[in-house]
C-alpha cells in the first residue's frame, strides 16, 4: 500500500507544483525572480538571519546558486548583508523592507488564488486538507 501512496503523492504533489509555478509566473509575468531567489527570501523572512551557507542547507542547493541568488536579491534592495555579531569574519543576510513589501505582495496573490479554490471545498474536504498539511510538512522535511 505504501508504494501507491508514495507514488499518488509524487504525482499529485509534482502536478500541484508545476500548477504552482505555471501561476507564478502568470502573475509575475516580467519579474525576473527566480524559484531560487524566492525561496532565499522566503526563509530568511521566516526564520530571520542567516549565514549564506545555512541558507544554502535549507534549501538544498549549492552555496554558489545561493551566493548568486543572495547578490541579485541585495542588488534589487530586497536583502542586507550585514556582520555576523558572534564571529567578525563571518556575513548574515537579512530582508529589508522592500524585501518584506515584494514577498508580501506575491505572497497575497498567490494566497488569494488558494484561498479561491479552498473554498469551494465542502467542509468536510477543508478539515481533511487542513489536517494533511503536517504530514506534507513530515514528508517534505524527510526528502
Amino acid at each position: 500500500m505504501s508504494d501507491g501512496v508514495a507514488r499518488d503523492l509524487r504525482l499529485v504533489v509534482g502536478r500541484l507544483a508545476r500548477r504552482l509555478r505555471q501561476l507564478h509566473a502568470a502573475e509575475n509575468e516580467g519579474d525576473r525572480t527566480s524559484f531560487i531567489e524566492l525561496g532565499v527570501l522566503t526563509r530568511l523572512a521566516r526564520e530571520g538571519p542567516s549565514s549564506p551557507t545555512k541558507l544554502a542547507a535549507g534549501e538544498r542547493v549549492t552555496s554558489q546558486a545561493v551566493t548568486a541568488a543572495v547578490s541579485e536579491l541585495v542588488h534589487r534592495g530586497y536583502l542586507r548583508r550585514r556582520p555576523d555579531p558572534d564571529d567578525g569574519r563571518r556575513v548574515l543576510v537579512e530582508v529589508t523592507e522592500a524585501g518584506h513589501a515584494a514577498l508580501g505582495a506575491r505572497e497575497q496573490a498567490m494566497g488569494d488564488r488558494l484561498a479561491h479554490v479552498v473554498a469551494g471545498l465542502t467542509e468536510a474536504d477543508r478539515t481533511r486538507l487542513a489536517a494533511a498539511i503536517p504530514l506534507l510538512e513530515k514528508v517534505a522535511d524527510e526528502l
